[in-house]
């Protein structure tokens, strides 16, 4: 059994909280020492992949992890005795094959359930002549989802097959951007041609993803430009269809499939793979907490050091302008060649940096990046599983609808849409896009016996309520929105409900160091992505001060566990010492 690690009082209900301790890694076994190669503030889990990648190429590297477990939001807590969340992030999929082979995850005890189906979208509405009300489930088959969609549009099933091959076709070109840092603009522009030869090398990825686009520029161009519904309306008529896709294109983001953009965030969660299968998404074996404990083991195989509880409270700057390593919250030094932040880029540059180090335009630059999140997490337990009018399995058991991501109130774009606009005017909304997943049907270790764990991920709450911070009785409020909703569509779930853990925004930004509560560092938006991620001039993973760099989510390629920003950075990090 965990044992008790802290109380999270907050500002909501008590809550005991326990650290799942699955894994064969334990932090805090070695001695933090004075002096070493690399630092890296904060164990997420693009962190401890960085410092992986670090401790391998040969730079002792010591990790600095502010919370009593490490993960960042890839994090397993036991919030209610016996009943162990994936707290905040939730589904794996986008993790670079290349980062799972390179760290050998599977060695250190990575085990992922992949889902078969994939989404479930049930109707609230009236069967006809006693049966239920029609659903919509997508999975891996073919013939399958041709049937589901053939529900409500015939044309629709015909043509989905060459949209999922259409969008394949896209993320299939643009995948390699992901694994590269963006194109060295200064280098290329330099005087000197030896950095221009250099810098041209940068070029390449952007090179080969043009020719493997080849005449679909075009295509490429609309969808990361226009709006999710533009690009749906398309190809399809059946507005469950477009919702449930829709969902892909507004996940974590403050925005409607109407806005200019959201194709982009539909064609980035599409970009995943599990295990060779593109597009899958599964389920971590003991959370997602797993996940971050084998990368953490890996690193620590290598010969990294990695710490639990040592909060950082700022960035050693010496006279020279250089990183020089770290304080701790107590005053201890610890000196390094370079630093890299996991943290947010406003917590890096507003927080830990010497404001006095930093140009005041740079300081300007970064309180303009947008954390706008619409994201409350709640973690349900329940003592059975919930019963849908539209596929009911009134024996208890779980149906394969129950291992999907089940969507709920995405019945069609306009309710999306709506949910949106409350949220924007500073309300929660009264209709939620709900994001349901029970990872304990695949999953036994998360919950005991004929209980379940429930992820509820919903959207759109904002950061303020009209103006003013967010009170008990608002995310209780909310929570009872969000659970009427549920009871509409699996009557008796109300009843079912062991505890429930309320995560809004301001409380993901206090608990997991998420700015404004945003789960991917900053929003995935054009004007921040690629070149621009998270500011034009701080696109490589430096910062304007020598010797400290970017690792996490804020920077290229973004937001989801992907482990691509730590790995550029790292790599990044030893072309530097290498070429100096």
């Amino acid at each position: 059994m965990a044992s008790a690690a802290w109380i999270d009082r907050g500002r909501g209900a008590l809550t005991a909280v326990r650290t799942a301790s699955t894994s064969r890694f334990k932090s805090g076994v070695c001695t933090l020492k004075t002096q070493y190669d690399a630092l890296v503030i904060g164990g997420g889990h693009n962190g401890l992949v960085a410092a992986a990648y670090l401790q391998k190429g040969g730079l002792k590297t010591a990790v600095l992890e502010r919370r009593h477990v490490l993960g960042g939001a890839a994090v397993s807590e036991e919030i209610f005795p016996g009943f162990r969340f994936s707290r905040c992030s939730y589904l794996l999929s986008l993790l670079q094959p290349h980062i799972y082979k390179d760290l050998e995850l599977k060695k250190h005890g990575l085990k992922v359930y992949k889902r078969n189906p994939h989404a479930f979208t049930p109707m609230l509405e009236d069967g006809v002549k006693d049966t239920p009300p029609r659903s919509l489930t997508l999975g891996s088959d073919v013939a399958m989802n041709q049937m589901e969609i053939g529900k409500f549009s015939k044309n629709d099933a015909k043509v989905y097959p060459d949209f999922i091959a259409h969008l394949d076709k896209l993320a299939g070109a643009v995948h390699p951007l992901l694994n590269a840092p963006p194109v060295d603009i200064p280098g290329i522009t330099a005087r000197s041609l030896k950095k221009r030869l250099t810098a041209t090398k940068t070029l390449m990825p952007v090179v080969r993803c043009g020719l493997k686009l080849g005449q679909n520029i075009p295509h490429f161009y609309q969808i990361i430009t226009a709006p999710a519904t533009k690009i749906l309306n398309q190809w399809f008529t059946s507005e469950p269809l477009k919702a449930t896709l829709a969902t892909d294109a507004v996940i974590g983001a403050m925005t409607s499939p109407n806005n200019p953009g959201s194709g982009y965030v539909l064609l980035h969660h599409v970009m995943g793979e599990l295990e060779q299968e593109k597009g899958a998404w599964g389920y971590v074996e003991g959370g997602m907490g797993s996940l971050s404990q084998a990368i953490a083991s890996s690193a620590w195989a290598y010969g990294a050091d990695i710490f639990t509880e040592k909060d950082v409270d700022q960035v050693l700057v010496g006279p020279d302008g250089t990183a020089k390593g770290v304080v701790l919250k107590g005053g201890t030094e610890i000196h390094s060649k370079v630093v890299l932040s996991n943290a947010t880029p406003y917590v890096t540059f507003k927080n830990l940096t010497p404001q006095s180090a930093l140009l005041p335009e740079f300081i300007r630059a970064v309180d303009q990046i947008d954390y706008t999140s619409p994201v409350t997490k709640i973690n349900v337990a329940v003592d059975k599983l919930p019963n849908f009018l539209a596929c009911p399995t009134p024996d208890g058991k779980p149906g394969p609808h129950h291992q999907c991501s089940i969507h709920l109130n995405c019945e069609s774009l306009e309710v999306l849409d709506t949910a949106y606009k409350e949220a924007v005017n500073g309300r929660p909304s009264s209709r939620p896009m709900l994001e349901m997943t029970i990872p304990s049907v695949l999953d036994p270790t998360l919950a005991p016996p004929g209980c379940h764990v429930i992820s509820l991920f919903t959207q759109f709450t904002p950061y303020h309520i009209e103006g003013r911070e967010w009170t008990d009785q608002d995310r209780d409020a909310f929570a009872d929105t969000v659970f009427d909703w549920v009871e509409r569509y699996a009557p008796g779930f109300r009843g079912s409900v062991v505890g429930r853990d309320i995560l809004t925004p301001p409380d993901l930004e206090r608990i997991f160091g998420l700015t404004g509560g945003n789960i991917f560092h900053g929003s995935m938006s054009l004007d921040q992505l690629y070149l621009a991620r998270p500011l034009p001039s701080l696109s490589d993973y430096r910062s304007p001060i020598k010797g400290l760099y970017l690792c996490g989510s804020g920077s290229h390629p973004g937001g989801g566990v992907m482990g691509s920003p730590g790995c550029n950075a790292a790599l990044t990090v030893m072309a530097d010492l290498k070429s100096h």
